[in-house]
């Protein structure tokens, strides 16, 4: 009997987060030769596994009744660990995949550290979930789950942001609740702070992929390159907006949180990206407030049902589109590209 958290993961929108696949025998041909001497430091890094004993219990955990907390939040609560245990478990299946079927074995070793890794962040997830009597079959969900076929250059992209992205929002919120304990609605906030520098070390690994192959940083792959920092930018941005009970529990400004967040993820971008987008701009921050409204049109004439909740809510899709197209517009800022890449959590 599948529950209602594993049909939650389950659903595949713009939104929600996916799982992948990609060409795994290009992945197996990633030469990271000019890049050695970076590489081996950071794997030494990975096998020396400092977070081994970091996703369990302690006296530091506080038993709580979710039933405690009021309706809005605890619904939004819930989303948040849902749908972030199904963006840890995809990393997870995605490098579980790559380490099964490569023979480069830097390369299997390297994804076999950062499977390790998500799977823990996933479990650590899913036992908060079974506090509350609503765990994810994971196993259900691993071969249930509509996967996305993405190329290797685009899983590189979109990971590697999603990695530091998620660095910049568990650190961001880890430091607002050092300041604030008394907002820590719950104990699973104060593993954060570990938590966020496996993510960090993840996205580490992708920007020394990236730097590895220069092609990867020049002529139209900038073009995807911004299309990638547009996408999941936006995605967080609206994501984040439709979960006001969550923010306002941990007693942070929504618009505040996210700029900050955004800010932080494209200065550490700077490693291995040619441009970075230009937060400077008004246009650039209207163009995201409008995606969001569009995006609470879009969700209310889907509820509205029938064929006018249909056409509502291909127009607002179409709005959308036409709204995103309007930010790709916007000139980004070039960026020269430092001569090592490697960077540390100090944030």
């Amino acid at each position: 009997m599948v529950n209602d958290s594993t049909r939650s993961a389950l659903v595949s929108t713009m939104l929600s987060p996916r799982f992948y696949t990609t060409d795994f025998e290009e992945m197996d041909r990633i030469d990271i030769s000019s890049v050695r001497e970076e590489w081996d430091a950071l794997m030494v890094r990975f096998r020396d596994d400092p977070n081994r004993g970091h996703f369990k219990r302690n006296a530091d955990w506080e038993d709580i009744d979710i039933d405690e907390l009021p309706d809005d939040l605890r619904e939004e609560f819930k989303d948040f660990l849902i749908s972030s245990l199904t963006s840890e478990f995809s990393g997870c299946v995605l490098y579980k995949e790559m380490k099964r079927r490569g023979t480069n074995k830097e390369i299997c070793d390297l994804f076999g550290y950062m499977s390790r890794d998500e799977s823990r962040h996933a479990g650590f997830i899913n036992d908060v979930l079974k506090d509350f009597g609503i765990g994810v079959n994971m196993g259900f969900l691993a071969k249930a789950k509509k996967y996305t076929f993405f190329k290797p250059k685009f899983i590189y992209y979109a990971t590697y942001l999603s990695e530091k992205i998620g660095y910049a929002r568990y650190i961001t919120i880890y430091r607002h609740l050092e300041k604030h304990p008394e907002q820590r609605f719950h104990p699973i906030f104060k593993w954060f702070k570990e938590w966020c520098n496996d993510e960090f070390t993840h996205g580490e690994a992708f920007s020394l992929i990236i730097r590895s192959d220069p092609k990867l940083t020049r002529g139209h792959n900038k073009l995807w390159i911004k299309f990638f920092l547009l996408a999941v930018f936006a995605t967080m941005y609206v994501r984040d907006h439709m979960r006001p009970a969550f923010h306002r529990g941990l007693g942070v400004d929504i618009d505040e949180y996210d700029m900050r967040v955004l800010r932080l993820t494209s200065e550490i971008s700077r490693q291995c990206f040619p441009l970075v987008l230009d937060f400077d701009n008004p246009a650039l921050v209207e163009g995201l407030r409008r995606m969001e409204r569009i995006n609470q049109r879009a969700q209310a004439a889907a509820a509205s049902g029938g064929i006018g909740g249909r056409i509502g809510k291909a127009f607002w899709g179409l709005a959308a589109g036409v709204n995103f197209l309007r930010l790709y517009m916007i000139p980004s800022v070039p960026n020269t590209l430092p001569e090592t890449s490697r960077l540390q959590p100090i944030w």
